[in-house]
């Protein structure tokens, strides 16, 4: 069933157009949140020219609609995607992993993969890696912002662990510390070490519906 239209945009206008984009990232299982924002404002009637929310209110509504009607399922799946990042993290221990994206923040949808950052000399040392421990994988490669305005391409490393897919973004040794920015709120991205990971992997399913 198609949304209502609203009148111009501001007030209650611009937290319906929040809400649906949440919704539909949810109930439509994308990752998307531009691609989102955009049907939101069309299926709501607003004007084009309707400002676009940022992306933290959608990340928090997101939060917020899967604790709300995606219930058990959605705090199960995020204890696994989570669980699996902790091994994928023992895994490449060697290359200093770190948990960054939705499974970290908890805004995810079906359509979200477990996100790494490593730090390696030369990609290829990564690829040797899995081959060597006969681990199958695609190589890809993706861009990331930083503070300084560049954009830079990093290569990637795509697995599969069961159902759940991981991505796992190649840096230098030396960009540890100097994060890309954060597409949801354009700060540095939260890096999240194994500790850290390992404590949202324990968190059980009532603890994250109520959090």
């Amino acid at each position: 069933m198609r949304a209502p239209r609203l009148p111009p945009y501001g007030g209650e206008a611009a937290d319906a157009l929040v809400q649906e984009a949440a919704r539909i990232l949810c109930e439509e299982a994308q990752s998307d949140y531009r691609a989102a924002k955009l049907k939101a404002r069309e299926r709501l009637g607003l004007s084009p020219r309707a400002p676009l929310p940022d992306n933290a209110r959608i990340q928090a509504a997101v939060i917020e609609y899967q604790r709300l009607f995606g219930g058990q399922a959605y705090a199960e799946r995020l204890r696994a995607l989570r669980q699996v990042a902790v091994q994928a993290m023992r895994l490449l221990a060697p290359f200093e992993p770190r948990l960054v994206g939705a499974v970290a923040s908890g805004a995810i949808t079906q359509a979200h993969r477990v996100q790494l950052h490593v730090f390696a000399d030369a990609p290829e040392t990564l690829d040797r890696f899995f081959q060597d421990r006969g681990i199958d994988f695609q190589a890809d490669d993706r861009s990331y912002r930083y503070p300084d305005g560049r954009e830079e391409s990093v290569p990637l490393v795509r697995f599969e662990a069961g159902a759940i897919g991981v991505d796992v973004a190649i840096f230098e040794r030396g960009a540890l510390r100097r994060a890309p920015l954060s597409p949801t709120d354009g700060a540095p991205m939260k890096r999240l070490d194994l500790a850290q990971a390992e404590a949202l992997a324990r968190l059980d399913v009532a603890t994250i519906l109520a959090a």
